[in-house]
């Protein structure tokens, strides 16, 4: 591949995809495109970006799934996890008591495993649920990922990735060399193709949304951008989860991080932080205002 099909690749793929290419991962791009090159029966890179330019979509679509990192597990890193268990549904539960309904949003999904763990989580308090509504969007950008989420179908290896082996007993069945998860738990995740750099108002509003480890591969207007957006379809009373390695410090001010609790973020409507939220307050104790 020469500099100026690289270029057209790496722009291509900001545009598309909000990915960003430094110049060193030229190597990166091959080893991931040259098995659709010759899938597509082409003689190399040359020629799939020579189709790429003379306007073929389902080309550059190809390639930006190939792009597309979908590196994840289940309760990936754990502590959003306990958070959205021990802290965010409780508070919500009291927040949500007159219309009993909640909306909960995976934006970048990948192969499932975050909505599942959500959903399992929830299922394991049905108790405290019942009569309420509860709905799952789980969107990506990729539609082939998409298609295994749908499916609930994951290896011994993707099982063995943060699944509690009672969680793995109680929701899953033995498919052969394979694991299945359970109809009552994919019946409670939609998944739709969803791309984050275009509007995505016509989701509706969410009162907890899920933009883990995603916002890493974008630059920082991109970023801001996104914060921007995911403030308008999250509840001012809300929670926004980002992955470990992401923040909205020096990004935005649309969010506000929740003391003590890494990964969470309040929006900036949010006036006042929940008591179950600041470690050591008294319940009904007001915590002060997020500023």
């Amino acid at each position: 591949m020469n500099p100026i099909e690289y270029d057209y690749l790496r722009k291509l793929l900001k545009d598309r995809s909000g990915l960003i290419l430094s110049d060193d991962k030229q190597y990166l791009v091959e080893s991931r495109l040259l098995p659709l090159a010759r899938k597509a029966g082409l003689a190399g890179l040359g020629e799939l970006v020579l189709k790429m330019r003379n306007g073929s979509e389902s080309t550059i679509c190809d390639v930006v799934e190939a792009m597309t990192t979908n590196e994840t597990f289940f309760f990936r890193d754990k502590i959003p996890f306990d958070h959205f268990k021990d802290s965010v549904i409780p508070d919500l539960l009291k927040a949500r008591a007159a219309r009993k309904s909640l909306r909960i949003w995976c934006a970048a999904a990948s192969t499932g495993q975050e909505p599942y763990s959500l959903a399992m989580i929830l299922k394991d308090m049905s108790a405290a649920l019942a009569g309420w509504r509860v709905e799952i969007v789980a969107t990506d950008l990729s539609q082939e990922v998409l298609e295994k989420c749908k499916s609930g179908i994951y290896s011994q290896f993707e099982v063995q990735r943060g699944l509690p082996i009672q969680k793995l007993v109680t929701y899953f069945k033995q498919v052969g060399e394979t694991w299945q998860i359970n109809p009552e738990i994919r019946a409670m995740v939609s998944f739709r193709q969803l791309n984050l750099l275009n509007d995505f108002s016509s989701l509706g509003v969410f009162d907890v949304i899920f933009c883990r480890n995603v916002l890493i591969y974008f630059d920082q207007q991109t970023k801001a951008g996104i914060f921007s957006r995911l403030l308008k379809v999250n509840e001012p009373d809300g929670y926004l989860f980002l992955g470990a390695a992401e923040t909205v410090v020096g990004l935005t001010d649309a969010y506000r991080p929740c003391p003590q609790r890494r990964g969470l973020y309040l929006p900036r409507t949010a006036l006042v932080a929940s008591p179950s939220l600041v470690p050591g307050m008294a319940t009904g104790t007001r915590a002060a205002a997020v500023r």
